[in-house]
């Protein structure tokens, strides 16, 4: 039997492990507070219902985290505070982020969140980070999915050029 063989629970985190994790439930928490304060921007009721669905997941992947860390007995990254609900009416226009703005946003944040996934995934020596992480990265990619679906469907995809194969003549 390996060093490392056995139930990877009772195994130590590698300084990887812990910094990964650390680091993702730092951002992971600065992303709520992010997106708390985007739903008093959105006047899109899907758009509203998408973020608050981005909240419900971030939520729940910190508290698998925060378990993890403490179970391991490492020190939690501060949190900011939980932003308040306000009337869009009261944001001024020239302060305001757009619905296409706010959706552009969750999209790049699930783009990064997938990467950020991917690399723990790779670097973890535990499997049930490893696991914890893939049950992370397929969850972000329904979301993904759903914010592409979303932002084709109000008209705010901004694509990049697109290449048309035209015959030689």
């Amino acid at each position: 039997m390996g060093i490392l063989s056995g139930n990877p629970k009772d195994e130590p985190m590698h300084y990887g492990e812990v910094f990964a994790t650390w680091t993702y439930l730092f951002t992971e928490q600065g992303m709520i507070a992010t997106y708390q304060t985007l739903v008093n921007h959105t006047g899109d009721d899907d758009l509203k219902k998408l973020i608050q669905e981005a909240i419900e997941d971030a939520n729940a992947e910190s508290q698998k985290i925060k378990e993890l860390l403490k179970s391991n007995g490492i020190a939690l990254p501060p949190s900011p505070p939980e932003r308040p609900i306000s009337n869009l009416e009261n944001i001024p226009a020239g302060a305001r982020f757009s619905d296409p703005e706010i959706a552009g946003m969750l999209s790049v944040n699930s783009a990064k969140g997938l990467i950020a996934c991917s690399t723990i995934m790779g670097q973890s020596i535990r499997e049930d980070i490893a696991l914890m992480f893939g049950q992370f990265h397929v969850n972000k990619a329904l979301f993904g999915a759903k914010t592409l679906k979303l932002n084709k469907e109000k008209g705010w995809l901004v694509p990049p050029p697109l290449h048309l194969d035209t015959p030689n003549k």
